[in-house]
């Protein structure tokens, strides 16, 4: 198999593929991230997991080449990573007791060139959360680098009530999915 590379700097993304025993390196470019409100959230997710590999692809034409995007939306509205714990607040505050979508696409490019592209959607429940559960979720776990100010993976009991799909896919990558477009 050729060269793996995951054209992402998330911690995360790298932990998922360290887990499931693949071997890959970590190659970024500087891309321009697409959030116009007029596209649907799943769209806007394709689209800037194509940038990503993409440009990585351009460096690495040899290697196969993963990007990767994830965001949470609701009521058709795309929440990305907040600015801040305002921001943040904010968005925990719109996400509690009621049940959102965790869009991550995946856009794989083969040596040579050829595409294999995917979406997964997992549905979350947030359990009720007054003020002060959302005030305490934000002093136990860094959020300003993850979509909808949250991760189902650092105590996400406070949080969580039900999920509807992929966990991986909700933390950023869905492996399974992944293993099997690549054939391993």
């Amino acid at each position: 198999m050729p060269k793996l590379i995951l054209a992402s700097q998330s911690p995360r993304r790298r932990e998922l593929l360290e887990r499931a025993g693949l071997r890959f390196e970590v190659v970024t470019c500087e891309t321009e991230e697409v959030n116009d409100a007029a596209l649907p959230p799943e769209e806007i997710c394709a689209r800037n997991a194509a940038a990503k590999a993409e440009a990585v692809a351009r460096l690495r034409p040899d290697a196969v080449v993963i990007g990767a995007d994830t965001l949470v939306f609701i009521d058709g509205r795309a929440l990305g990573k907040p600015a801040d714990a305002e921001e943040a607040f904010a968005m925990l505050r719109l996400l509690q007791g009621r049940t959102h979508s965790v869009c991550t696409a995946v856009a794989v490019i083969m040596p040579g060139g050829e595409r294999r592209d995917f979406r997964e959607v997992s549905r979350v429940t947030f359990r009720r959360l007054d003020d002060e559960a959302i005030n305490h979720y934000l002093s136990v776990v860094q959020v300003l680098d993850k979509a909808g100010a949250y991760a189902i993976q650092e105590h996400g009991e406070l949080i969580i009530e039900r999920l509807d799909g992929d966990l991986d896919n909700v933390i950023g990558l869905p492996v399974t999915h992944l293993l099997n477009v690549l054939a391993l």
